[in-house]
């Protein structure tokens, strides 16, 4: 039976090693649904050294599954108990830079003929050109038809030798018998291609293709090498025996720039040899395009730049049942004008950037989705990222395990290169898991969320439906709101609705720009610091509003010092108790003149004031200092300048914590005003006094006919 990876908990089951989840009853599955399961070797029993887990950037532990892994000197081995029945094994592994080695097999004690090669001849990728990337891509994957069946229960076993090898995760698969051939096909082999692998078989294929017009390229089971990319392809199907049993050799597939559409690749493997990434070359399985009603299925592509770069006319296209393994750049990306573009069901490991990636330069992504994906260690950048685009879907996929410059997923207006269609429409992210994922972004000097709203380079319009997010074991924070640009754009229209966020490692909210979010629903628990850190950059440029539309709850806490970055597992400082409390606080007030406004109280600035309605005592100002304190001290002050005369306010203080019901403090007392002193006053409160809500209640004023204060001041200190 195939293996469905489902949310909502998402968790390793460190006594059996599965990469398991809990489905919850009203909520579809997240995640592929794929042919195999994966066990975590750290789960499984070893002579070797288990690393991690860690979160740092650039280390072999950060970029393993679980962020664990297990390391084998030569001649140690790890043990895995089969979870299925198998006949295949895939291993992600890592070797010392520069060398090569082999994992002996066993099965039940017995050791098998065959070995697994292993190299770091794909690992190692240096991309000095992007800004805070490090040598990364560490792990590689490697693949084994045993040859015998595995049960349920049995024991395999890895040994390396020749080489310390770090094992992450092996997946156990029963892979079916080769595909028979299609009636009516055209064979490559018939046209001359070498199934050893051996000879050149580029033409063949491109005779193949022109032979079966409006029919099927058949590739019969056998490995084939192909020297140059395929053009011209169109109207026709390319189809294999099945991905482990039809292998084609090469690192640039299909080059084409346009293409008239009905193009079908389905069941077989393209590997290619790609070591390094450079951006210039054409390294993909699929470079430009597909043309209309075209579909990607059952395909195996590993050791290319990138999976499937797609630009020009792709409209209705369908990627679906694909394995992208270890790309030196992205898996997949919409390089603009992808139209009704469907890429579904598809699992994803060790991308070298985004794994799926929507990007609308030159014409706008539309209508197109990302749904139902397992994607897993994405080693720089993001797990999904939405450059752009109109009325995107993002829905149903499980991701985990970012590791450096990117979030789980990205909804986001950076544009790279002009011309950019920024989001618009409505942009739909619903029913994600996201494990682990975030990561400390070294540009920024700080962290980025599990899922980020992004304002980099144009203000958010687009409507943002998050709905149905399962965020589990963040290393940082859950939901970021930024503007990446530095420039302070708004982060706006974004709905959260219905969230169920565990074990985040700093904040729920991360709130960095201005903008504004509306909450519902969201749950969490385990938080690390605080519910919210709320510090719009730059400073000045605006608020960003967090609507709580009600079903909140576990993360009502507020991070308190914008100084600072909360730091995973760090609480919120203890704050200074010579602090003013009203400083920056909400106040309100029962009237006020022309620009002498209520805040103007609460500023910081003694210069600014509050001036109430002439002639109309008494006047009250009320500022709300966010939860109840023990003020022991009230600092009353007008403008210092020698220009406001001395006079005298007659000032009630009152207080309340519901913010309805007001008891008195303070008496009904004159307070006299010099500017030979200051223009400042002292008020000192009773012991035992706690409010939220402090009211200053004016009857009467020597100087003017108007309640004035330039600055209310509270404190805890007497």
């Amino acid at each position: 039976m195939p293996v469905r990876l489902m949310p909502t908990v998402v968790t390793v089951a460190l006594a059996a090693g599965l990469l398991t989840a809990t489905v919850p009853t009203a909520q579809a599955a997240a995640g592929a649904t794929l042919p195999f399961t994966s066990v975590e070797a750290e789960s499984a029993t070893t002579t070797g050294t288990r690393i991690g887990p860690d979160h740092t950037q650039g280390t072999l532990a950060s970029e393993a599954s679980g962020r664990q892994a297990v390391r084998l000197s030569s001649g140690q081995r790890v043990e895995f108990t089969a979870p299925r029945a198998a006949n295949a094994l895939n291993v992600a592994y890592s070797v010392p830079d520069g060398q090569s080695g082999s994992l002996n097999v066993y099965v039940n004690g017995t050791r098998l003929a065959k070995t697994i090669a292993v190299t770091s001849k794909y690992s190692y990728v240096d991309t000095g050109w992007i800004p805070g990337s490090k040598t990364h891509h560490f792990y590689d994957n490697a693949r084994l038809l045993l040859g015998q069946n595995v049960q349920a229960g049995d024991k395999v076993a890895l040994e390396a030798t020749n080489a310390q090898v770090t094992v992450d995760v092996a997946d156990f698969e029963q892979v079916a018998g080769a595909a028979s051939r299609p009636a009516g096909s055209v064979s490559v082999t018939s046209k001359g291609a070498d199934p050893s692998g051996q000879g050149d078989s580029t033409q063949a294929f491109r005779d193949a293709i022109a032979s079966a017009q409006g029919g099927v390229v058949w590739i019969p089971p056998g490995e084939y090498r192909l020297t140059s990319s395929l053009s011209g392809v169109q109207n026709v199907t390319l189809q294999g025996a099945g991905s482990w049993h039809s292998v084609v050799r090469t690192s640039r597939f299909i080059d084409q720039s346009s293409s008239s559409g009905g193009v079908h690749i389905k069941d077989f493997a393209v590997i290619g040899e790609v070591t390094e990434r450079v951006d210039s070359n054409p390294d993909n399985f699929v470079n430009g395009s597909l043309g209309p009603n075209s579909s990607v299925s059952g395909m195996w592509l590993q050791h290319l730049k990138v999976g499937l770069w797609l630009m020009g006319n792709n409209d209705n296209l369908v990627v679906e049942n694909n394995r992208f393994l270890d790309m030196t750049a992205d898996g997949l990306n919409l390089n603009g004008n992808a139209r009704g573009v469907k890429v579904r069901d598809n699992f994803l490991r060790n991308q070298g950037d985004d794994a799926l990636a929507m990007w609308s330069l030159n014409a706008p992504d539309i209508g197109s989705s990302f749904e139902n994906n397992t994607i897993t260690q994405p080693n720089l950048a993001n797990g999904i990222a939405i450059y752009g685009g109109t009325d995107i879907t993002v829905r149903n996929n499980l991701i985990s395990d970012t590791n450096a410059l990117g979030s789980g997923i990205a909804i986001s207006n950076q544009k790279f290169l002009d011309p950019f269609h920024p989001l618009s429409g409505t942009i739909t992210v619903d029913g994600n898991t996201l494990v682990r994922t975030g990561a400390m972004n070294p540009n920024w000097n700080h962290p980025m969320g599990a899922l980020r709203v992004d304002s980099y380079d144009s203000a958010i319009e687009a409507q943002v439906k998050i709905t149905n997010t399962t965020i589990t074991d963040s290393p940082y924070s859950a939901f970021e709101f930024v503007s990446g640009g530095g420039r302070g754009l708004a982060a706006k229209n974004v709905t959260v609705d219905g969230a169920t966020v565990r074990n985040t490692g700093t904040v729920v909210v991360q709130a960095e720009t201005q903008g504004a979010a509306t909450f519902r629903n969201v749950t969490a628990t385990g938080v690390g610091a605080a519910g919210v850190y709320n510090c719009p950059y730059p400073a000045g440029s605006g608020p960003f509003t967090l609507t709580d539309g009600g079903g909140n709850s576990g993360w009502s806490s507020t991070w308190s010092d914008c100084s600072t970055w909360p730091q995973p597992g760090q609480s919120n400082p203890d704050p200074d108790p010579a602090r003013n409390l009203a400083k920056g606080r909400p106040a309100t007030a029962t009237g006020s003149q022309d620009v002498y406004t209520p805040g103007k109280a609460v500023d910081g600035d003694a210069n600014s004031y509050w001036e109430s309605g002439n002639n109309a005592f008494p006047q009250s100002l009320t500022v709300d200092l966010g939860s109840r304190e023990a003020v022991r001290r009230l600092v009353l002050k007008l403008p210092p300048s020698s220009a406001w005369g001395a006079r005298t306010q007659t000032v009630t203080v009152l207080g309340s914590t519901d913010g309805s019901n007001f008891s008195t403090v303070v008496g009904a007392t004159g307070y006299r005003f010099d500017p030979a002193t200051g223009n400042t006053v002292t008020v000192a409160l009773p012991g035992g006094t706690g409010l939220r809500h402090l009211r200053l209640s004016v009857s009467a004023n020597t100087g003017w006919p108007a309640a004035q204060f330039s600055e209310v001041e509270a404190y805890l200190t007497s």
